[in-house]
């Protein structure tokens, strides 16, 4: 089945990163710059296009009228070490990365789309590390970004006190979810680490901050077959008219 939207790639000459991305925007069926559109920034791009369906999930769900008008903006990495570099907060490019989300991709797209051009209309979104990189993008620049959803997110102790520290954070709005049986997660250093501890940490700590927060521990591992199935509630939750 074709999709019903519109893909869109544009490059980004990266001054932070010193690299061209390539970032693929998904306007939904109905796209006219009559109408206004929230965004959703999508670290893991390719993945959330491709593993996680989110082009196909935006047009059943805009058909359906089930979510405000939204446009997709995936961002891809160009292996699994880059990806660590930029999305893990001890990452090389870590900081570099935060800033290129803020000051090259967000002009991009007020420039070119018929955005709220205000952070509470502007969605940051990924799954594990991807999940983190949102989660802390937001809280260097809440009034840029308002929302966040997070699937299975790394979270260590740099990540807690960040949470901590911020105070904008309670205006933020929060989608949050872990698998039950994400105890033994692989990761590109070769480690197995526990994530649903930490998550349930990230859990408490956030409950207790933010008053528009969503959160659910789901069946399963630490897989896109988990966050695929979660991806539904999670922009209608986001989203949702």
């Amino acid at each position: 089945m074709g999709r019903a939207g519109k893909m869109i790639d544009r490059e980004i000459e990266s001054d932070f990163l010193n690299e061209t991305i390539t970032i693929k925007i998904y306007q939904p069926e109905n796209f006219s710059s009559l109408y206004k559109y929230h965004l959703c920034i999508m670290q893991d791009g390719n993945d959330y296009y491709q593993l996680g369906r989110a082009a196909t999930v935006s047009d059943r769900l805009h058909a359906d009228d089930k979510i405000e008008n939204t446009i997709f903006v995936g961002i891809h990495y160009r292996d699994r070490y880059d990806r660590w570099d930029k999305y893990h907060p001890n990452g090389e490019r870590n900081a570099d990365y935060i800033k290129f989300l803020r000051s090259e991709v967000v002009p991009l797209l007020d420039e070119e789309l018929p955005g709220y051009n205000v952070g509470s209309c502007r969605v940051l979104m990924g799954d594990s590390l991807g999940g983190t990189v949102s989660l802390m993008t937001a809280l260097k620049y809440p009034n840029a970004f308002g929302k966040i959803i997070m699937q299975s997110p790394y979270v260590d102790e740099h990540v807690l006190k960040a949470v901590e520290a911020s105070e904008e954070i309670a205006n933020m709005t929060i989608y949050h979810t872990i698998g039950k049986d994400e105890t033994e997660v692989p990761t590109t250093k070769g480690s197995k680490d526990d994530f649903l501890e930490p998550n349930r940490k990230l859990h408490e700590l956030l409950k207790s901050k933010v008053a528009d927060y969503y959160y659910k521990e789901n069946e399963g591992k630490h897989t896109w077959k988990q966050w695929q199935k979660d991806l539904p509630q999670a922009l209608q939750t986001i989203f949702g008219k």
